[in-house]
């Protein structure tokens, strides 16, 4: 399997807010960018959609190394409590819904396509592709703005 490296960030003004996305795709020399956004959204769910966006982007399964500033998503995907919210019908240990339920179970079947590895980094911390990503994501956000 290919091996591609991906780098995601997501920012929101007001949170709720206008919002923006952005994953930067590398496999080998090559180099992918993609970003978006949306008028009324949180930084959950541009993170999220950062990451189901670039893992959707992906033709074949791949190996991916994926490298996110969101606690949230890394969190939630690699301490399993995802998977613990659909097993309850999307409902958190304490008994609440769980947020972004749309993302997630668009998320939860690519995650399975691929073998991913998650690496979690601290934002704003001078990773070249996280600032790069961090930029594009306020560009998309601010598209938005009245």
């Amino acid at each position: 399997m290919k091996t591609v490296h991906i780098f995601t960030d997501g920012a929101c003004s007001g949170n709720p807010g206008p919002g923006g996305w952005c994953a930067i795709l590398r496999y080998n020399e090559k180099e992918k960018i993609l970003s978006g956004g949306e008028a009324h959204t949180t930084n959950n769910r541009m993170e999220l959609s950062a990451v189901m966006n670039s893992l959707k982007a992906l033709k074949e399964p791949c190996n991916v190394e994926l490298t996110s500033d969101s606690k949230y998503v890394i969190d939630s995907i690699t301490k399993g409590w995802v998977y613990s919210w659909q097993k309850k019908n999307w409902k958190k240990s304490d008994g609440k819904m769980a947020l972004n339920i749309d993302l997630w179970e668009n998320l939860l079947p690519l995650l399975k396509f691929h073998n991913i590895n998650f690496h979690w980094i601290k934002g704003h911390a001078g990773h070249p592709e996280n600032e790069k990503c961090d930029q594009i994501a306020v560009t998309e956000s601010q598209k938005f703005k009245i």
